[in-house]
């Protein structure tokens, strides 16, 4: 029988390709596959493998004069910057064996060079590897050019993360503008559902096509036959990919295993993807300490408290952080496990306990506290193994995870995420009762009171404020941009706004916004991307207007995400007088419908495995009862959140599906673990129509 270890296990099975070529070798790796390693066993199991040296992919990097061997592990295109960078190293270097291992199929790269048609072998990297030769200046020399899909990273037994696809996000209305100022009048689509593959911009086409193999891979790997389903424009597009994939059709004639695959869009469900929960430990940790270098997820734990050292400049740089991923002790991935998906109250006190039985193993003078688990309860406790070395090893990733939740208790930005969440719960509200422009004026004043505060408004998340004085001067400018973003996510579907109204009320929000930018006196890297400046003191009033004002353009997109849905158009229950208002989170609604025990046809969830066979059932379903694909047909069912999922997100499915059908299993996958400052900066600051794929 299918089981999810088989899924959770394919990621490791992928790098195993690579751990085979890196024996003696120096490695050079770019910042997503990296990223993916360290989820995956990170560079333990690369020295293990015999790797002599892991360096940076970057021209500024080379191997040594006794260093013969490099391998270097690329998530992009061997073509364009990606293809420079690689020749700039080995220039600068005495190898004489060079292999390439990229994330992107060979036949990507037919694609990418304008081959349509299906060629034997691997011409492109076999051309690649002569380039390889002639660089290192010997023809004679050995080089190595093939693919490996290291796209996804286990974060726990039932979530598979893609850290290569971080950046993909489904289209925005002002995207479809993008895309038909590019073609004739006649031809312009009316909605983002009716855009095609092939009506994209070609880095968006690679990176649907390349997201579609690895997941081909993965099912191939598996025995698996999927049927498919789509929730959402984007969802559709990289469904459809899948469907069609020429090795895919040969694979369900054959395969023995069967599963559901769902694709669900972000956009159809901003509002809890910016929800300041209060109830989730990982969310908070990955809010509040900052992410490590070159990664999307995870963060930088501080190890001060575990040595003798004092808090001086001198150490900056000195002491390696810790962080969540915890691949080498099963205890310590148990509790990361535990924290990602249970409530706060019970993941502090597993913190507490896996620390206790920790000490306990060591014959630590513990003194076990009962009642309400804090900050510095958890921090002495840790301290109790300081320059203990043998315990500290043996029980690193525990310390690490202990260490993250202490440091996230009473760090001074924690207050700023209370206060967000009061904000957005008395939105929720006031929206039941008031148009867009009126709760507008709402928000006003905390934007006016942030100005006067003269507060950090910049530095969401990186321990600036006190968090003393009024809640609304706790707020900064991401965290107004966050309760900006929940707000018109919801405002289309409660009470109409006159359009003069609302327009008066937005030019009234962007200037105090404008002035709120400009008191800056430092730039965070959203603010940075938003304004396109990189210091206070090039932030003009001109320059912070135009660009909040493209950020409008945005917000105005959001509420119409559902407009195409015929059943799930919903996300919002206003107040009956007797109950207030509500927010019904949508991933729920889809896993309703998926679970429900009449099993009834939702027009939302459409099917794309398609082919002939699906054709003849809709044919035949005019004139007799045939039984469409539904999602809950197998045992196994994979949720793909193309855009990122939360933390809370991750416990809602856990227990809806426990709740609906205890039996069975599944598995979600997504581009990302959000925390609620990612949402802007995928909005306003990312390129959704030209990422980067390393040309």
């Amino acid at each position: 029988m299918l089981t999810m270890e088989g899924f959770t296990c394919f990621p490791g099975l992928m790098w195993e390709k690579v751990l085979s070529k890196v024996k003696k070798a120096i490695v050079f790796m770019d910042d997503r596959c990296s990223e993916s390693l360290h989820w995956n066993g990170g560079a333990t199991s690369l020295l293990e493998a015999g790797a002599r040296n892991i360096k940076q992919f970057s021209s500024f990097e080379a191997g040594g004069d006794n260093e013969p061997k490099a391998v270097f592990v690329v998530s992009t295109l061997l073509k364009g910057r990606t293809a420079d960078i690689i020749k700039d190293i080995i220039s600068m270097s005495h190898f004489q064996y060079c292999v390439v291992i990229t994330a992107v199929p060979h036949s990507i790269h037919l694609l990418a060079n304008n081959v349509t048609t299906e060629l034997e072998g691997n011409p492109v990297f076999e051309q690649f590897e002569e380039k390889l030769c002639e660089w290192m200046g010997d023809m004679n020399y050995t080089a190595e050019v093939m693919h490996a899909p290291v796209v996804f990273a286990s974060l726990s037994q039932q979530f598979l993360l893609s850290p290569l696809f971080s950046e993909l996000f489904p289209l925005l209305p002002s995207d479809l503008q993008a895309i038909n100022q590019k073609r004739p009048e006649k031809k312009r689509f009316s909605s983002l559902l009716d855009v095609d593959i092939h009506s994209l911009p070609s880095e968006l086409q690679i990176q649907i096509k390349s997201l579609a193999s690895a997941l081909n891979t993965m099912f191939e790997c598996t025995n698996t036959r999927e049927e498919s389903f789509a929730v959402g424009p984007m969802s559709r597009l990289i469904a459809g990919e899948l469907a069609n994939h020429p090795q895919a059709k040969n694979r369900r004639k054959m395969a023995p295993n069967k599963a559901s695959i769902v694709f669900i869009d972000r956009m159809l469900d901003l509002t809890g993807a910016v929800g300041h929960h209060g109830d989730n430990l990982v969310e908070k940790i990955l809010s509040a300490l900052p992410t490590l270098p070159g990664h999307t997820t995870d963060i930088q734990v501080d190890m001060l408290e575990l040595t003798n050292l004092h808090r001086t400049p001198d150490i900056e740089g000195v002491l390696a952080p810790g962080c969540l991923a915890q691949n080498q002790s099963s205890s310590a991935r148990s509790l990361w496990e535990t924290m990602l998906v249970a409530k706060q109250k019970e993941a502090v006190m597993e913190v507490r306990r896996q620390l206790v039985e920790a000490a306990s193993k060591e014959n630590l003078p513990i003194k076990m506290g009962l009642g309400r688990v804090t900050a510095d309860q958890l921090s002495s406790y840790v301290q109790l193994f300081k320059g203990k070395v043998e315990a500290v090893e043996a029980h690193a990733g525990v310390l690490q995870l202990a260490l993250a939740t202490a440091q996230t208790l009473r760090h001074p930005a924690l207050p700023r995420w209370d206060a967000s969440l009061a904000f957005q719960r008395l939105l929720l509200q006031a929206l039941g009762d008031s148009d867009l422009a009126a709760v507008l004026k709402q928000v006003l004043p905390l934007i006016k009171s942030a100005c006067d505060s003269g507060s950090e408004a910049s530095e969401a998340g990186s321990g600036s404020g006190s968090g003393s004085g009024p809640a609304a001067a706790a707020l900064g400018a991401e965290e107004l941009l966050a309760l900006l973003v929940f707000l018109y996510s919801l405002a289309e579907e409660t009470q109409p706004c006159e359009e003069e109204a609302q327009e008066q009320a937005e030019m009234e929000v962007m200037g105090a916004l404008t002035l709120l930018l400009t008191k800056q006196t430092r730039l965070s890297p959203l603010l940075q991307s938003i304004t396109g400046v990189s210091s206070p003191e090039e932030l003009t009033m001109d320059r912070a207007h135009c660009a909040l004002e493209v950020a409008f353009d945005t917000l105005r997109g959001l509420g119409h995400a559902r407009e195409h849905l015929k059943q799930l158009h919903s996300v919002y229950t206003p107040s009956d007088g007797v109950h207030q208002a509500t927010y019904r989170p949508f991933l729920k609604q889809v896993l309703d419908e998926i679970f429900h025990p009449d099993r009834p046809e939702c027009p939302d969830i459409e099917h794309t495995s398609g082919g002939l066979t699906d054709l003849l059932k809709t044919g035949f379903s005019m004139f007799m009862k045939v039984s469409r694909p539904h999602p809950s047909d197998h045992p196994l069912l994979f949720l793909f959140l193309v855009g990122g999922v939360t933390p809370s997100e991750l416990r809602l499915i856990r227990d809806t599906v426990s709740t609906h059908r205890p039996g069975t299993q599944v598995l979600v996958l997504s581009t990302r673990l959000l925390r609620p400052a990612d949402i802007p900066q995928l909005l306003f600051a990312t390129e959704r129509l030209v990422p980067d794929i390393g040309v």
